[in-house]
């Protein structure tokens, strides 16, 4: 969880600037999108099977 603290004097956008960098550096918006709709296990293998072929091929290259 993204916790941002105020000091003293700071602005509301400085805080606004550290909070997206914090949830950026968390992966929570990505881990967000990737939850979004139900993924069925044999989707979630057959992607990752995808993804190493991918990279076996970008080696070859």
């Amino acid at each position: 969880m993204a916790i941002v603290r105020a000091n003293e004097g700071e602005s509301v956008e400085s805080l606004i600037r550290k909070f997206n960098k914090k949830v950026q550096q968390e992966g929570i918006l990505t881990e967000l999108r990737r939850r979004e709709f139900y993924e069925k296990p044999a989707e979630t293998r057959k992607k990752a099977k995808q993804a190493t072929e991918r990279k076996i091929r970008m080696k070859q290259e």
